[in-house]
């Protein structure tokens, strides 16, 4: 049986497109491997996004060529679609295969090692108008499941490559969408991920069918506990979709949408497709429609020729909206972007300063807001054994020594919440399940809480008494 591993660089998108060929080589008859050993081919799904990701993608395709000078090289993904010439000089590099046809890649690796000769295989995605279809029926040591909706960008904005790398909007099927998430449903996802390049651009290339119908449609199916909207542009938000996330019963109330940056003239220059009062209108009409509702986002610090007024008016607008979490990037130049080649490029000193302000002030966001969660039950997702190795400590193991085994997960509002196992109950019955932890402790980074019930069990599991449904009300 022929082996194959897989890295991937980047964004959830390419992680999904990852397990969607491995699925592929595994129906060719492949056995996965992990990427440091030995491999008859290897996968390496590229990032381009900032310059740093070429750099990481090109190092890890010279490790797969070390580990095994004989294996089938296939490379893949945003650098290789952006830079295929410079990815085909790599020595050891046999395949490059564009973003619009990765669906071929197992063919493409089967003429390789047949004809012993190397394949270009990309074209001009900016011409491509269909969505690349490729099923996922489950995911490799994953809780919550991913469903990719749909590919490629229109914004242009002027510090971004992705709309090159990706394409414009494609839109997945919604009768693929639908099927693929009840086939994840029923395989027991008890959350599903709607992710893309661009999510709430979903339907742009349809005939009047937006996200707010595939999100109508998805509520329907009876197996669908929950659903997450990855991200969305404050563009896209509009009354229709806001209707339709104040009636469901099954989106989660968490939305991230990007900022970039709390001024006019900054988001201009960005070329961003919102101003500061309509973004923070948008906010303020979701949160009357979604009381409670999580609002995360991305800040870009440091952008060319933003000032020290700008930046304090983007620092001021991420008080006031009271994000429950902030992503936040210092500008990095991006070769063969317009904003690479913008004057007043903003001093590495100044964005390193401005940067750790921003990051002080999520943190302080975060706490606040779990803060009002406290002594409350939430439901949890438990993913994974606790694990906090910058203190020294094993998986599973407790916070400051605490007793018992821990699992950790997200709510709903996307907090992170860890918590100790009974005594008598194994990690194995609650991991990717749906429990109600009430919590005790919040922070900025996790909050603490105990077991208070079970609320869904995986089809044949043994139900525990003690973590009946409400058992503690």
């Amino acid at each position: 049986m022929p082996t194959v591993a897989f890295h991937t660089l980047g964004c959830k998108v390419n992680f999904y497109d990852t397990e969607a060929i491995w699925r592929r080589f595994e129906a060719a008859g492949y056995k996965q491997v992990p990427f440091e050993e030995r491999a008859d081919v290897y996968v390496v799904n590229t990032c381009t996004v900032t310059n740093t990701g070429d750099r990481k993608s090109r190092q890890m395709i010279r490790r797969a060529v070390r580990t095994n000078p004989e294996a089938t090289v296939a490379v893949t993904g945003c650098y290789a679609q952006i830079r295929p010439d410079e990815v085909a000089a790599i020595a050891g590099v046999d395949l490059v295969v564009g973003n619009d046809r990765k669906t071929q890649i197992v063919e493409l690796v089967e003429a390789v090692r047949r004809e012993q000769d190397p394949i270009r295989s990309v074209g001009n995605i900016l011409k491509t108008r269909t969505f690349e279809e490729m099923d996922v029926p489950s995911f490799t040591d994953r809780t919550r499941a991913s469903l990719k909706i749909q590919d490629g960008c229109n914004n242009f904005c002027t510090f971004c490559i992705i709309p090159y790398a990706r394409g414009l909007i494609r839109s997945r099927k919604p009768e693929q969408v639908v099927a693929q998430a009840r086939k994840l449903a029923k395989a027991g996802y008890r959350e599903i991920i709607l992710t893309g390049i661009h999510t709430g651009g979903y339907g742009a290339d349809l005939d009047g069918y937006r996200l707010a119908h595939l999100i109508r449609d998805l509520e329907q199916i009876e197996e669908v506990y929950r659903l997450r909207i990855s991200s969305i542009e404050a563009s896209e938000i509009d009354e229709e979709l806001i209707a339709v996330l104040h009636a469901s019963k099954k989106v989660c109330p968490h939305l991230h949408i990007p900022l970039q940056a709390g001024h006019d003239a900054v988001l201009k220059r960005m070329n961003r497709h919102y101003r500061v009062a309509d973004y923070a209108d948008k906010v303020r009409r979701l949160r009357e429609a979604l009381p409670g509702l999580a609002v995360t986002s991305d800040v870009i610090v440091g952008f060319p020729g933003e000032t020290d007024e700008q930046f304090e008016a983007t620092y001021r607008l991420v008080q006031d909206l009271a994000f429950s979490q902030l992503h936040v990037f210092p500008y990095s130049p991006r070769t063969g972007t317009p904003a690479a080649r913008f004057p007043d490029q903003v001093d590495a000193a100044v964005k390193e300063a401005r940067t750790a302000r921003m990051i002080d002030l999520s943190a302080q966001l975060t706490a606040a807001y779990a803060a009002g969660w406290r002594s409350r039950l939430v439901e949890v997702i438990p993913e994974e054994p606790y694990h906090l190795p910058e203190h020294g400590a094993e998986p599973g193991q407790g916070p400051d020594g605490a007793a018992g085994f821990w699992l950790m997960g997200h709510t709903d509002t996307y907090l992170k919440v860890a918590f100790p196992v009974p005594t008598g109950v194994s990690p194995e019955q609650l991991t990717g399940e749906v429990v109600r932890v009430r919590l005790e402790r919040t922070g900025s980074e996790f909050q603490y809480g105990t077991l208070d019930s079970q609320v869904t069990f995986a089809d044949g599991a043994d139900v525990a008494p003690t973590l009946a449904v409400g058992q503690n009300g």
